[in-house]
């Protein structure tokens, strides 16, 4: 006994070591992966680096698809850091690709909506459109609204690109109605101040600034801005300042983008830094100021090219080529057109790159799928041999199958055709009680009504009174054989009617359950049996065991109908006392039903009487 005990003991503990492992492993995982997204929040690119290596060895350990799909993930994140849009693209692709083998349609859905973004960044309007409908594809169903959000964010600057305004318009109303639906977070109100500023852009593009302010006021109106979203507070307020600057309004303008400008130092957003420079130089340029135009100017170029803004670098550039004169004029335009070249050469080569990963994915995951299709056929033709084999064992078995089914299905048939018999036997016998019982009223007693009278003129008084009585005990036996009907008046009713016949003030009866089912549905017979069993239990309840309260109760459970009856009493001993002829019968009667009978008591606690019948079998 003992070396089966410790065996036992150490499958135990190896089993607890094993989950002690993994919650361990899962535990390791995680705070890896929170220390790479921190790490990218801080654009610390060796932090990341090496959570992505990290995530790369848990793949080989554990062959966790999870910390592979991870490992792509960071890698893309790690290349946008460095600006290698062609190797982020493809890293997010990579990612996709094993989250779909996963079935993780968030993961899938957030891959694309990066995808997305990427491709409009460079341009590739199209390409994004297609890739955000598909994430909406993952992301919609499982309701994940806050990246559902981002996806119509994306959908509304794209259709903006394609000048579609009221397009436009509607995918941000969509991007405000799931924001709405997403729960609450920081992350949340975040997002909805860029829709709202977005929305804001879009009018202040087409100059309809009035429309534009109120959105920026708007956004600007959200509780405790400047506070939790410096950043955010930032556009809004420089956006705000540039339409009330372009529609001819320039007071507090200026004001207003030197807060933005100390707000953007401080929080170090060199990319929006060149954006600012270029709005102070506009409004200097309207006073007048070409010193200090030139100043901001300089400060958006070297900002532009430090955090890789594009668009704000080379409007700087023909800024400058403007306000400068002879050579250095000429410098700067010259400048202005070969970015301008180099950038469109690498928009156009992004979107050549893009479309080739695509390409090459499609064409290695096709030549996969022959490869996948050809070791199937093999695999298929083994499993075929196999099968063969089988399928004769399967035939014996389903062979043996059907007959215990035949079998089954015919035994309880039997057992119903011989409960449908019982009902009808019982039916019969109340019908023989029901004639001997009209027998025995109508004429035997009125036979002794008779001879009763003509005694009592005979003077035979003695001989009558004891006539009367035998009269009365056949009077008795006929209502006791009568048989009860539940045409004209229905089984809840009856028993209303009997429990009434018996209840006094010192003799109380309680019944629960009968209004809880419907018992037209429920046999004739069955019925009757229930009446009679409850008649004949109140009866010994109130004239041999002395009790002031009956409990009745009803019930249907499990094709059974049950009936229970507990009184205070006296009680008896069930083990010595013998049941007597009409507690002998009734049970008799159950039984003929394929039904129980049972009597638990004991001396000074009551009496409780369990019936349980079959509705149908």
């Amino acid at each position: 006994m003992l070396p089966r005990i410790f065996f036992l003991f150490i499958i135990f503990s190896l089993s607890l070591n094993a989950q002690v492992k993994d919650t361990i492993y899962e535990n390791s995982k995680q705070k890896i992966i929170d220390i790479g997204l921190k790490a990218y929040f801080a654009k610390d690119t060796i932090e990341l680096k090496k959570s992505a290596k990290h995530l790369l060895n848990f793949y080989r350990i554990k062959n966790d698809s999870m910390a592979l799909a991870k490992h792509y993930h960071y890698r893309a994140l790690f290349y946008r850091l460095k600006f290698i849009s062609d190797s982020a693209y493809y890293y997010y692709h990579e990612s996709k690709k094993t989250s779909i083998k996963l079935k993780d349609s968030l993961e899938v859905g957030r891959r694309l909506l990066s995808l997305a973004n990427m491709q409009r960044e460079a341009k590739d309007f199209i390409g994004s459109e297609i890739s955000s409908v598909e994430a909406l594809l993952y992301l919609e169903p499982g309701r994940h609204y806050g990246f559902v959000r981002n996806v119509y964010n994306n959908l509304g600057i794209i259709s903006s690109e394609f000048n579609q305004i009221d397009r436009a318009i509607e995918n941000y109303e969509k991007s405000l109605k799931f924001n709405s639906l997403s729960k609450k977070t920081k992350l949340k109100d975040r997002d909805y101040l860029y829709t709202i500023n977005n929305l804001g852009l879009l009018y202040q593009d087409i100059n309809k600034h009035g429309k534009a302010i109120s959105y920026f006021k708007k956004g600007l109106s959200f509780e405790n801005i400047k506070d939790s979203f410096p950043i955010q507070y930032a556009l809004l307020l420089e956006n705000l300042a540039a339409s009330n600057f372009l529609s001819g309004n320039k007071k507090n303008v200026l004001e207003q983008y030197k807060e933005v400008l100390d707000i953007r130092v401080k929080q170090k957003e060199f990319y929006d830094l060149s954006t600012i420079h270029l709005n102070l130089a506009d409004y200097y340029k309207s006073e007048g100021n070409i010193g200090l135009v030139d100043s901001h100017l300089n400060k958006a170029v070297y900002y532009a090219k430090t955090s890789h803004n594009n668009k704000s670098w080379l409007k700087a550039l023909i800024y400058l080529s403007e306000i400068k004169k002879g050579e250095e004029a000429k410098l700067n335009f010259n400048q202005y057109l070969k970015l301008s070249d180099s950038l469109l050469q690498q928009e156009r080569g992004l979107k050549n790159q893009f479309a080739r990963i695509r390409f090459e994915t499609g064409k290695k995951e096709k030549e996969n799928a022959f490869l996948k299709s050809e070791n199937q056929r093999n695999q298929d033709e083994i499993v075929r041999h196999k099968q063969q084999k089988i399928i004769g064992w399967l035939a014996a078995l389903l062979a043996f199958v059907g007959l215990g089914f035949t079998i089954t299905v015919f035994v309880f048939r039997r057992r119903k055709l011989l409960f449908q018999a019982q009902l009808q036997k019982a039916e019969a016998r109340e019908q023989e009680r029901k004639q001997i019982a009209k027998a025995l009223h109508d004429e035997v007693a009125g036979d002794l009504r008779l001879l009763h009278r003509k005694l009592e003129k005979s003077n035979l008084l003695e001989e009558a009174t004891k006539l009367n009585a035998v009269k009365d005990n056949v009077r008795n036996l006929s209502h006791q054989l009568s048989s009860v009907s539940f045409k004209k008046v229905g089984f809840k009713d009856q028993i209303i009617n009997l429990v009434s016949d018996y209840f006094e003030m010192d003799f109380r009866i309680f019944v629960k359950g009968i209004n809880d089912y419907d018992w037209e549905e429920v046999d004739s017979a069955i019925k009757r049996l229930l009446y009679i069993c409850l008649r004949e239990t109140i009866q010994n309840s109130k004239n041999h065991a002395e009790a002031s309260k009956v409990e009745v109760t009803f019930s249907i459970h499990k094709k059974n109908v049950l009936l229970n009856v507990a009184d205070n009493g006296v009680g008896f001993d069930t083990s010595s006392s013998k049941k007597g002829i009409g507690l002998q019968n009734l049970q008799e009667r159950v039984e003929e039903l394929q039904g129980s009978f049972a009597i638990t008591s004991e001396r000074g606690t009551g009496t409780e009487t369990h019936i349980q019948i079959p509705l149908n079998v």
